[in-house]
């Protein structure tokens, strides 16, 4: 079979799906993603602004050894919100590992039972339009309150608002390394 026609052939069944993806959607058949509702009822407090849903985002697994505000946590995610952290392997290999909100609280939530965490924002961009938001919010990880630093990095993250309240997408960290310090733009002046 001939380049040409191969590539014709893709095309061709793309296009049919895609078509067919419209078709479901104007029936009725495809699948709705506009859920706005987790488990948990947020605090408005919690979710009326980007201030708040960020102060509630870092407030939320900050604090000593111990239990965390699970609930808290999941209600300011989308339920299908995701959570998203690049690693850098010893050999120096870079990956990612994602993971739902769930899979973060089972995660880090054992750690945080035997170990005092806090995180806080040092630094935030801004960008919105319409009903949704991107912040680079420049972080610093903490063994203790007021203590030096062990880690700092970015968190990326995507916020949507429903006209009732804000929601939190998903969140992007990368830490910052030798090879990889904070740009200036995103440290504090």
């Amino acid at each position: 079979m001939s380049e040409l026609r191969s590539a014709r052939i893709i095309s061709a069944a793309i296009l049919a799906g895609l078509l067919a993806l419209g078709s479901a959607a104007s029936t009725g058949k495809a699948k709705q993603e506009t859920k706005s509702e987790p488990q948990t009822k947020a605090s408005p407090k919690d979710v009326e602004s980007v201030d708040s849903i960020l102060a509630a985002l870092y407030d939320t697994i900050s604090g000593p050894p111990g239990e965390r505000d699970w609930n808290r946590f999941r209600s300011l995610f989308i339920p299908e919100g995701r959570l998203t952290a690049v690693r850098v392997a010893k050999d120096g290999k870079i990956t990612y590992a994602m993971m739902s909100a769930e899979d973060y609280v089972t995660h880090a939530g054992a750690y945080f039972k035997e170990h005092a965490f806090y995180e806080s924002e040092i630094s935030r961009k801004t960008e919105q339009f319409g009903q949704m938001a991107h912040v680079y919010s420049t972080y610093a990880s903490r063994d203790a309150k007021g203590a030096a630093p062990f880690q700092r990095g970015i968190n990326s993250i995507e916020l949507f608002n429903d006209g009732k309240r804000w929601w939190c997408v998903s969140i992007y960290w990368d830490a910052e390394r030798p090879g990889n310090p904070i740009p200036k733009q995103f440290l504090p002046k």
